[in-house]
């Protein structure tokens, strides 16, 4: 069925109010920008919680205006509507089976104003992104939640996340200038406008009658005023903002605060400005050691802002979740059994300030019995060892935890003078209830603990089991110890059913007149902090059956969506490792069999063949999943066939002679460029592109001219110098500069220029033509290929180098890395940058050029740990380095970016906008990478090596 049919077929399957809204936003929202497709609303559903609900319609939104007109149509039809960023919270609230509606792209704008104090920033900005904005002025916004990397700042106000860091007197709550609002009645209000709040009162006297009815209740209810103030002095998130009413008299200042999180159930962020805090420069770390849980927790007691930053509490079995993980100090996994560990940090503006302070603590705590002495690092390499333990828990436990089991994340907020007693009743409750090998971390300095611990949902005595667990945990909380049942995570549908039972019933009238007063219908997130259905936290649980051996640890926290090109296209690896998921429940359950073939069917375009297979997911994967090698296996069971494997063995065994077809394909396209023009040439190729199915690749102006093979050119001077072997990668070999690059020698020119000038003796290995890495085999899973062609390079390398006694020199990026990971350690390979870097500078006589140049850091040398050398040597070239904030992988993906061009532009979608109007160059490692860089932005691309001969002097 044609893609066309598909879009008819699904409207149609939906009810008849949701037929009519699609209809009536698809004349003011691009259809694009609509999805009805069920693998793709199943797949854009999924969010970090346990929870799994599929919505009927997703609609990505990138203004205010389209945000206005969904609400306007939603509340017509009496639909329900949920207003999401990244998905990363983990309460399920970022869930509906209703319309969600998407708030991450076109949301980007940020605006610093008082000299860094301030900043408004729109829903989708990053809450890491907020922070470099604000690096420049030693700022940072307050809140520093674990997912600041992933989650967006209307996400996080939402939520009112807080992080290790930023206690209470930092978080959203308190940190809060103003808002720009969208309510149920479609009406907008700028709280930094006093036009728009004084037109908004004046439009809604009922709503901010009602508020200050509530403020004025509250404030003649001592009692209940008691309990606001009591609550909000400890991390809370359970409920609404009720201290609003208490700190404040107006009532746009009361709203504004009682937005913060409200968990998009009373109205929808669409800019938020902060007021800012010190982004501190000096900073140390201690891991203190206590004979156990109690013990550190008096020690807590001691420690308060800002004498210490931090104070975060790890017990012994959480510590030995990563006790055998590599770089963690040898003595943690000799501790006793009962041993807590207190992760302590101090930061100061100044150094002099930051060593008394560590005195200061010292002295405070000199009469704690620990287990070692307390010793402060300032180093950062040495105390980030210590926070490597902390960081490495949470995936420690999700990764070991069984196959087809949840991991689960709670966390709650005790009164610190209450907090040993309560963490050791917590241990009670979980060893009681089944969970022993969960743990115990978290802000001991507010109060806040996290307790994670894994869980099956496969039968209904699974199911019980938690249930019970959950309220056992709600019991002693609220009534032994005051506690939060949500310090920092939100309440979301885990614990509206708890609310009342925290809050008791007065309080939670008033939480029911406010949601009244703001959504009557309950439209917006329904269910989600008020609820009337008790059964709620233990309904729409996430079904985790086994799909693939590769993905199968994955938690979908998400963590991962940030830096795939492929996110913002298609689908991320979060996604596509949810869409597996419910192929193999799919398969398992036998329901639906005509939505499993189609979800396979679909998976080969969304999940397979747009995946750029890069990797950068592991990086930010807490459990170091590269769901890229999951569709390396996957494209692997497509050449099973004879007629596959003997294609690919035959380009192995005759590589010399592909390569010289394929220098002759890019000779006859830059003829026909010559002859036809631009122009003609775009159009035919397209034709020809769409036409093939993509097949025949897609031409662009930018496309390269065949390359040449280089020969030894060693003469009997050399004799004396330092040898280096220059391995041109095959794809260096064969595709030459395009015919508009700045400079028109080819990159094995340039490369031999740089090194004659740094004094080396050059040798070329012979036959280069012969040989690959394997790397464009193993892209596409064919892995025994790609194993056999990387074998006999392996083989030509150690008898050029003498078993290794030379350095190799390889100048494509992707190729090193594979060298690097496959071939003997006996080779010491490296890539242009790592060999600039690590053996040029010091040798090469460099003047800077007057000039501003992008910088593209490839996948491979971000996964190599060389991005840092990589913006060195460029500073080390330019006047001005700039490496885009937003761009991270390019999408080429050795030729995807000739067969799937759209990813290619999906993945660079931000680039041109970080480039400065004076800057006509830009530098890579990857001349692949560099084609697509050109072709999207329209300046030259090329390999830093380049720049750095131009400037070498020698």
């Amino acid at each position: 069925m044609t893609a066309a049919k598909n879009i008819i077929k699904d409207i149609n399957s939906l009810p008849t109010q949701y037929q009519e809204f699609y209809h009536s936003i698809a004349q003011v929202i691009p259809k694009e920008r609509i999805v009805v497709d069920p693998v793709l609303t199943y797949a854009y559903g999924v969010d970090a919680s346990l929870y799994r609900m599929t919505p009927k319609i997703v609609v990505k939104t990138r203004n205010i205006e389209e945000v206005i007109e969904l609400i306007n149509e939603a509340r017509k039809k009496k639909i329900a509507l949920n207003f999401r960023g990244a998905g990363t919270s983990l309460c399920g609230q970022s869930l509906t089976d209703s319309v969600l509606v998407v708030m991450t792209e076109g949301w980007q704008n940020h605006l610093v104003t008082d000299n860094g104090n301030k900043i408004t920033l729109q829903a989708g900005v990053l809450g890491s992104l907020a922070n470099l904005y604000l690096k420049p002025y030693a700022r940072k916004i307050g809140p520093d939640p674990a997912s600041t990397s992933h989650a967006v700042v209307a996400g996080i106000a939402s939520n009112n996340a807080s992080g290790m860091c930023c206690g209470v007197a930092d978080n959203s709550y308190h940190t809060l200038v103003d808002m720009k609002l969208v309510f149920m009645d479609g009406s907008v209000l700028d709280t930094a406008d006093k036009d728009s709040c004084q037109n908004w009162k004046q439009t809604h006297k009922e709503l901010i009658e009602e508020l200050e009815n509530i403020r004025n209740e509250i404030k003649k209810d001592s009692e209940l005023g008691q309990l606001i103030a009591h609550k909000f002095k400890i991390k809370n998130t359970t409920g609404y903002a009720l201290n609003s009413f208490v700190d404040y008299n107006d009532p746009i200042d009361i709203l504004k605060h009682l937005i913060i999180g409200s968990e998009g159930t009373l109205a929808v962020i669409t800019e938020i400005t902060y007021k800012t805090v010190i982004d501190h420069k000096y900073k140390a770390s201690a891991l203190m050691i206590f004979p156990d849980i109690k013990t550190a927790c008096l020690a807590v007691m001691k420690l308060s802002r800002p004498l210490v930053f931090a104070a975060e509490l790890l017990d012994r079995v959480s510590l030995k979740s990563v006790e055998e993980k590599e770089g963690i100090p040898s003595y943690i996994k000799d501790l006793p059994d009962k041993a807590t560990a207190l992760l302590v940090e101090i930061r100061t503006s100044e150094e002099k300030a930051l060593y008394q302070q560590i005195d200061a603590v010292k002295d405070v705590l000199k009469d704690m019995h620990t287990l070692r002495p307390i010793e402060f690092t300032a180093v950062p390499k040495e105390y980030e060892v210590f926070w490597k333990i902390r960081s490495g828990i949470f995936p420690a436990v999700g990764g070991m935890r069984e196959v087809g089991t949840t991991v689960i994340i709670e966390d709650v907020a005790f009164p610190k003078a209450k907090l040993a007693d309560a963490v050791t009743t917590l241990r009670k409750c979980m060893d009681d209830n089944g969970y022993s090998d969960g743990i115990i971390y978290g802000h001991a300095l507010d109060g806040s603990v996290h307790f994670v611990f894994t869980q099956a949902f496969k039968t209904e005595k699974d199911r019980l089991q938690y249930k019970k667990f959950i309220e056992d945990i709600c019991e002693f909380v609220v009534k032994q110890y005051d506690g939060s049942l949500k310090a920092e995570h939100g309440t979301g549908r885990n614990m509206a059913p708890f609310v009342k039972f925290e809050w008791g019933e007065k309080a939670y009238k008033i939480m029911q007149r406010i949601k009244k007063a703001f959504d009557p219908e309950r439209m917006l997130n329904p269910d989600v902090i008020i609820t009337d259905n008790y059964e709620l936290f233990v309904e729409n649980i996430k079904a985790m059956p086994k799909a693939n051996d590769i993905i199968d640890k994955c938690i979908e926290c998400g963590y991962c969506e940030a830096h795939c090109p492929s996110h913002n296209l298609t689908l991320s690896p979060r996604q596509r490792t949810a869409t597996q998921r419910e192929i193999a429940r799919l398969e398992l359950t036998g329901e639906n069999n005509a939505l499993m073939e189609r979800f396979k069917d679909e998976f080969n375009y969304l999940g397979e063949q747009t995946c750029a297979v890069d990797g950068l997911c592991q990086l930010e994967c807490p459990l170091s999943i590269n769901t890229g090698d999951f569709t390396k296996y996957e494209r692997s069971l497509h050449h099973q066939t004879e007629q596959s494997q003997h294609a690919a063995k035959f380009i192995d065994e005759h590589f010399a002679g592909v390569s010289s077809v394929m220098k002759l394909g890019l000779t006859g396209a830059n003829v026909a460029h010559s002859v036809i023009g631009t122009a003609a040439m775009n159009y035919i190729s397209k034709k020809l592109h769409k036409s093939s199915e993509g097949k025949i690749p897609q031409w662009t102006e930018w496309m390269p001219k065949s390359g040449h093979t280089p020969s030894n050119v060693l003469t009997a001077a050399d004799a004396d110098k330092p040898k280096i072997i220059y391995y041109p990668s095959c794809v260096t070999r064969m595709m030459g500069p395009a015919k508009k690059d700045y400079d028109q020698r080819q990159l094995n020119d340039v490369m031999l220029s740089l090194l004659k000038k740094a004094g080396y003796a050059v040798i070329i290995p012979e036959n280069l033509d012969k040989y690959c890495c394997g790397m464009p085999f193993e892209s596409e899973g064919y892995f025994a290929i790609a194993d056999s062609m990387s074998a006999n390079l392996e083989k030509m390398l150690l008898e050029v180098t003498e078993n290794g006694k030379y350095p190799v020199l390889c100048d494509t990026s992707p190729c090193v890395y594979r060298m690097k990971k496959v071939m003997t350690k006996k080779l010491k390979i490296y890539d242009t940058v790592e060999f600039i870097y690590d053996c040029l500078l010091d040798k090469l006589h460099l003047e800077k050029t007057d000039e501003t140049v992008m910088l593209h850091i490839t996948c491979s040398s971000r996964k190599m740990g060389d991005a840092e050398k990589f913006k060195a040597i460029a500073e080390a070239c330019a006047r001005k380095v700039v490496v885009p904030e937003k761009v991270h992988c390019c999408g080429f993906s050795g030729d995807k970016g000739f067969t799937n061009p759209e990813l290619n532009q999906s993945a660079l979608e931000h680039l041109n906008e970080a480039i400065p109007t004076d800057c006509t160059h830009g530098y890579s490692n990857s001349r692949t990478c560099e084609v697509g860089l050109s072709a999207k932005s329209g300046i030259c691309y090329q390999s830093i090596a380049y720049l750095v001969d131009e400037c070498a002097h020698n």
